[in-house]
C-alpha cells in the first residue's frame, strides 16, 4: 500500500465533502443556481480523483514507484487546478473575485487534462504491467 496516495485520497476526500456541505449549505441562498452547479461539478470531481488515489494506494505495491508518484502528482494538481478555480469561479461574486476570472478560465482545462494524462499514465502502466507478468 502507498501511504502518501493513501494520505492524500483520504484529505481529498475531507474536503470534499467538507466543501460539498458548504455548498449545499451556506452557498445556496448567496450564488445561482448554475454557480451551485458549477461548485457541484468542483466537489464531484474532487470526490472522483480522492477516491482514484485510494485505488492508487491499494495497487501501488504492483505498479513501479515512479509511475505511483506520477499519476498520484497529476491527480492532485488537477484537482487544485480543475477543481480550484472552479471553487473560485463559482463563488467569485460572494468573495469578489471577478478580478481574475479571466485568469482562471484556461487553468479550468489544465487541470482536466492533467486528470486525463493520470488515467492515462494509470492505464498504460497497468497494461504493461499486466503483460510482465
Amino acid at each position: 500500500m502507498d501511504k502518501r496516495s493513501l494520505v492524500w485520497g483520504t484529505a481529498l476526500l475531507f474536503i470534499a465533502v467538507a466543501l460539498g456541505a458548504f455548498g449545499a449549505h451556506g452557498l445556496k441562498a448567496r450564488v445561482g443556481p448554475e454557480a451551485l452547479a458549477q461548485w457541484k461539478t468542483a466537489v464531484e470531481y474532487q470526490f472522483y480523483h480522492g477516491l482514484a488515489l485510494l485505488l492508487l494506494a491499494a495497487v501501488a505495491a504492483h505498479l513501479p514507484h515512479r509511475r505511483v508518484k506520477a499519476i498520484r502528482t497529476l491527480f492532485l494538481l488537477g484537482t487544485l487546478l480543475f477543481s480550484g478555480s472552479i471553487y473560485v469561479l463559482a463563488t467569485r461574486e460572494v468573495f469578489g473575485t471577478q478580478g481574475i476570472t479571466p485568469l482562471l478560465g484556461p487553468v479550468t482545462p489544465l487541470g482536466g487534462l492533467l486528470f486525463m494524462v493520470g488515467w492515462a499514465v494509470l492505464f498504460i502502466t497497468a497494461v504493461r504491467t499486466a503483460d510482465d507478468r
